[in-house]
């Protein structure tokens, strides 16, 4: 499957109340696109969505040119979509290469892990033994990203990946992305707060307000006065 993403008129409601409204969103292979708003959007909610953990009401997700809108989390995993949650919900009694294992597992991609993953974050083979409840904030990220990327995906979703991380780790998860974006021509989609990171990784941004998209853009018309109005607490 080729790394694409797009989602057509996205609606989504818990119960009566609705919480996501006609959202449009495309993402291309080799290109990274950035949703940003305050916190209680609807942000976290529209990604999981996107994976497959909530079930939308109305509007079509297709991956790669084929529709996706109808298949569960599980389907989406196996096709190429590696997802990243909030909080990283790593498994803090399993080692990190038994954290990795579960992410292969989990998506039907068998139970090696593939050294590639251990290059990328060269860190993590020195504590691959080591519980995932022992490593830093910064650690558990990485052991997140790469939980997502051992099932080689074509799409890359990640939920507030600089939460809690101290900047020099921000920096280098950045780094990493363009490189991942650059070398394996996937498509990334994040949601993320922290402006810097954003003007520094992302190639276009959604910022969403109480559900809709209420503006976008190439990263370069990302100003301090749009910052101001939609993002500013």
């Amino acid at each position: 499957m080729s790394a694409s993403l797009e989602v057509r008129d996205l609606e989504f409601s818990y119960g009566e109340v609705q919480v996501l409204h006609g959202l449009d969103l495309v993402v291309e292979a080799g290109e990274i696109v950035c949703v940003m708003g305050r916190n209680g959007v609807g942000k976290t909610t529209f990604l999981r969505n996107v994976v497959g953990l909530e079930t939308l009401t109305k509007g079509s997700i297709s991956l790669g040119g084929k529709d996706f809108t109808s298949r569960p989390a599980n389907e989406r995993a196996a096709a190429g979509i590696g997802y990243v949650p909030q909080g990283r919900q790593i498994f803090p009694r399993l080692t990190v290469e038994e954290n990795l294992k579960v992410g292969l597992e989990a998506a039907g991609k068998g139970s090696v892990v593939p050294d590639e993953v251990y290059t990328i974050f060269p860190i993590l083979w020195e504590m691959r033994r080591r519980r995932g409840g022992d490593l830093s904030g910064g650690q558990q990220q990485q052991l997140a990203i790469s939980r997502a990327l051992v099932t080689n995906p074509n799409i890359l979703v990640l939920d507030e990946p600089t939460e809690g991380i101290q900047p020099n780790i921000i920096l280098e998860i950045g780094k990493i992305i363009r490189k991942l974006v650059t070398e394996r021509n996937i498509a990334v989609l994040l949601v993320e707060q922290y402006v810097d990171f954003v003007r520094a990784v992302a190639d276009s941004f959604h910022v969403m307000n109480r559900g809709s998209f209420v503006a976008e853009g190439v990263t370069d018309e990302l100003d301090d006065s749009l910052v101001r109005r939609h993002l500013s607490v």
